[in-house]
């Protein structure tokens, strides 16, 4: 595989992340490859969600090989972990659903046994700044990226990219919180993927006419979703990793929570203050 255009690329900035706690129970999620600039430096981390890795005794982390400058695919490399949840970093706010670990020490210790992978991080300009939000609509098309119920194409080793729409708008914060919908089908090992503005070729402005070109955003990470109980109460829960224990009087109703882009900002800050990096 030559990858060359904007959507190849993209299948390349997430990783599998599976999970065990210590009673056996085993789980799966996405990560995403995201390289922040903070006081002039470039700091490449790993993007999940607290949920996907708390309680997680052991873990792997599972890269795609390189083969000079392209994928080879069919081919990869997991890493794994002891003591999986104390290697990450959270968001300071407990309420944030946001967890990272530095990506450097974990290409080096690849390196170290004789592997280089191929990756691509979202960059922190890919976020939308003020000026760039006030072009957003309120509805708006979004593409994720991750291991739903843990599917992904396990001979090429690749994850699922899927489309949805917003729900409500990105430029506001639902329930006063940084966060926002999107009516997309998610599912457990969903949590954790990145979340895109995604559309080239002709494509619809707020107020204007149409552009040609390509419009692209990373907006956020999926983190929960809502559900609708046998009481018919809707109620929103974090996306379920192990399918397992799966509550089978829940039904979910295709809406998403989004932790804004913002907060993997946040994030980061906090670890490479905490890591005195």
């Amino acid at each position: 595989m030559e990858v060359t255009s904007l959507s190849e690329n993209l299948l390349f900035t997430t990783v599998r992340i599976d999970t065990v706690s210590s009673a056996g129970a085993k789980g799966s999620g996405t990560g995403f490859l995201f390289s922040h600039k903070f006081n002039g430096n470039d700091y490449p981390f790993i993007v999940t969600n607290k949920h996907v890795v708390q309680g997680a005794d052991k873990g792997g982390i599972t890269f795609v090989k390189r083969n000079g400058e392209q994928p080879k695919l069919g081919d990869a490399f997991r890493v794994d972990f002891d003591n999986f949840e104390s290697q990450w970093i959270g968001h300071p706010d407990q309420h944030i659903d946001i967890a990272v670990i530095p990506l450097v020490p974990i290409i080096e210790f690849m390196s170290k046994q004789g592997t280089e992978v191929f990756y691509r991080t979202v960059a922190t300009e890919n976020i939308p700044n003020e000026e760039q939000q006030k072009e957003l609509d309120a509805f708006e098309e979004i593409v994720f990226i991750g291991y739903p119920n843990g599917i992904w194409d396990s001979k090429n080793f690749l994850p699922i990219m899927r489309k949805g729409t917003t729900a409500t708008p990105i430029y506001i914060d639902y329930e006063n919180e940084k966060k926002f919908l999107i009516d997309a089908s998610v599912f457990g090992g969903s949590s954790g993927s990145p979340v895109f503005i995604y559309q080239s070729g002709t494509y619809a402005t707020k107020g204007g006419p149409a552009r040609v070109g390509t419009k692209f955003y990373f907006v956020g990470v999926v983190a929960a979703v809502y559900f609708k109980t046998d009481a018919h109460d809707i109620v929103s829960l974090p996306i379920p990793t192990n399918m397992k224990n799966y509550a089978i009087d829940k039904e979910m109703i295709d809406l998403g929570i989004v932790f804004k882009a913002e907060t993997v900002v946040g994030a980061i800050e906090h670890a490479i203050k905490k890591l005195g990096a």
